[in-house]
């Protein structure tokens, strides 16, 4: 079973079945980047580091649609979430993008909305087969969960690396966890 700080910050278990390690490291990666990329203005999280096109704004809307197309692409097949399907076929810089709507508030809660789904089809797919389940929605070859969740904290772990560095130059934030070591109120609580 995933560990849970006295805070409440996830952690895999230090003896943990392949299943809870999995999902403890993707929970880990969740909580470390939205603490990195939330608790910012407009200005904070639009703003760019030297030549980079990155924003903690774009990080945000990339991983809620990496979140959401792992379910719809491999998991479900259900094509979840705000997203275009259609238009991003076609542009696959669509997820990147952010418009005038794309408020801090809009973007954090785009991104708790693709968590919570996501958790909800791992957790389905999981119980019907466990991390080594076979699952092949759109590509011509089996995937199993464990390549997907395998992905999606490699995902997470390249782009908390840029939101930290983003993060550090918005207002000096730096460090692998919060000073008092509870999760961001932007993180969804687990159940």
């Amino acid at each position: 079973m995933m560990e849970i700080s006295e805070q409440g910050w996830p952690e895999p278990a230090l003896n943990g079945s392949e299943e809870d390690t999995l999902l403890g490291s993707l929970e880990r990666q969740r909580a470390t980047f939205i603490w990195k990329a939330s608790g910012v203005d407009a200005a904070g999280m639009r703003m760019r580091v030297g030549a980079s096109e990155l924003t903690l704004a774009s990080l945000v809307k990339h991983l809620a649609f990496v979140e959401d197309e792992k379910i719809a692409t491999f998991l479900t097949g259900e094509y979840g979430g705000p997203w275009d399907w259609y238009a991003i076929r076609e542009d696959r810089s669509i997820p990147w993008r952010i418009t005038d709507e794309d408020t801090p508030e809009s973007l954090i809660a785009l991104w708790q909305g693709a968590v919570l789904r996501s958790r909800a089809a791992y957790a389905q797919v999981l119980a019907d087969g466990g991390p080594a389940a076979l699952t092949r929605v759109e590509w011509d070859e089996d995937v199993s969960v464990r390549r997907l969740l395998a992905d999606v904290i490699e995902e997470y772990a390249r782009h908390t690396g840029h939101a930290d560095l983003i993060r550090e130059a918005v207002d000096g934030v730096v460090g692998e966890d919060p000073p008092d070591g509870a999760p961001p109120a932007a993180y969804p609580p687990l159940r």
